[in-house]
């Protein structure tokens, strides 16, 4: 079988890698198709399969936006007219439109909320063959041709069965046993980040007035640093953050999946944007395993109350420890479903 993966996210190369080994191990051909985004490019270091890189740069305004998509089908009909895949995977609707012109079955793999992402609902979920999502996630009028599972895609690639936290990697974060602090700055230019806010430079100020008194800060960030905050910009590899995320004391950003990630890790995690209270699956996080908290824009102050009070507890941590296995008990393999269910597609 050939399997063709579209990876247009440095969490979409996380959730596939350890899916797209195991079926390579199995015999399969495996293609990638990655869309430059963040620092996605810099994981693929040590990626063996046949990949393809698509170069964008950022959208300027809805016609920049539909530039990008009309470049991707183009570059995707080539690629996937060359190699005539069996199966195209991925998060993006081009896979849809160009599997659907070449009679291609393409499977969706999702976990945000169709009413979330309307223009990825109505013009990716709509042509899908089929979709691949978490439980608690709502994807609209599509459900007749979705298969849910009991887990995050966080748990593809976090779950302890394929993540080891190794502290060695992030030493030079901390001295001993000194408290650290992770920061997380998204872009928010995907199209559902419209009118999306998140954490400005005068509120990441006050953060850090807060926390700095009690340990150290480091800040990772999709968007420009300000020269205010170059000083705490994280040291590490790209391919090294999920490590930090682990020994980190707290979280907090305006990023929805390194929240998700943080939850799964059983770090305590602030999430302050505007689709807080939007997105199922980390509702199903926050409300019914106590692993994250939501805070919306329109609440700068209870962020900051949230801040000193998560950041006062020493032993946060071990609490979160065992919220976390709560969680783990009651989800899935997620990576060993996805493997058995593109590997059986056509059985």
């Amino acid at each position: 079988m050939k399997y063709l993966f579209y990876i247009g996210h440095p969490a979409h190369y996380h959730n596939l890698k350890f899916v797209s080994q195991e079926l390579s191990d199995k015999g399969h051909e495996i293609i990638w198709v990655v869309r430059e985004k963040d620092v996605l490019f810099n994981l693929l270091d040590e990626v063996k399969f046949k990949t393809y890189f698509i170069k964008e740069k950022a959208p300027k305004g809805k016609w920049g936006r539909v530039r990008r998509i009309l470049n991707r089908e183009f570059r995707m009909l080539g690629i996937m007219l060359k190699h005539r895949p069996n199966l195209a995977i991925g998060t993006d609707l081009v896979i849809t439109h160009i599997g659907k012109l070449l009679r291609i079955p393409s499977i969706i793999v999702n976990e945000d909320d169709a009413e979330a992402v309307p223009l990825f609902a109505n013009m990716g979920m709509k042509y899908a063959t089929n979709i691949l999502a978490p439980e608690c996630c709502s994807v609209g009028p599509y459900r007749d041709k979705s298969v849910f599972y009991k887990g995050y895609q966080e748990l593809a690639y976090l779950h302890p069965d394929y993540f080891t936290p190794d502290r060695s990697k992030v030493e030079s974060l901390f001295a001993g046993e000194e408290r650290f602090f992770l920061l997380r700055f998204a872009s928010l230019t995907a199209h559902h980040d419209d009118g999306v806010e998140g954490i400005n430079d005068q509120l990441a100020k006050k953060i850090i007035a807060i926390l700095e008194p009690i340990g150290k800060i480091w800040i990772t960030s999709e968007r420009e640093l300000s020269s205010d905050f170059e000083k705490y910009r994280i040291a590490i590899p790209a391919t090294e953050i999920h490590h930090a995320l682990f020994y980190a004391d707290l979280y907090i950003g305006d990023s929805q999946t390194m929240a998700a990630e943080a939850a799964v890790l059983g770090t305590p995690s602030l999430r302050f944007n505007d689709f807080v209270g939007k997105l199922s699956y980390l509702e199903e996080l926050e409300h019914k395993y106590e692993l994250t908290y939501g805070i919306p824009t329109n609440q700068p102050e209870r962020l900051l109350q949230m801040v000193e009070e998560l950041a006062s507890k020493n032993e946060l941590k071990a609490v979160w420890n065992k919220r976390k296995e709560k969680m783990l008990e009651e989800t899935i393999d997620v990576t060993k479903l996805w493997v058995k269910y593109f590997e059986g597609y056509f059985l």
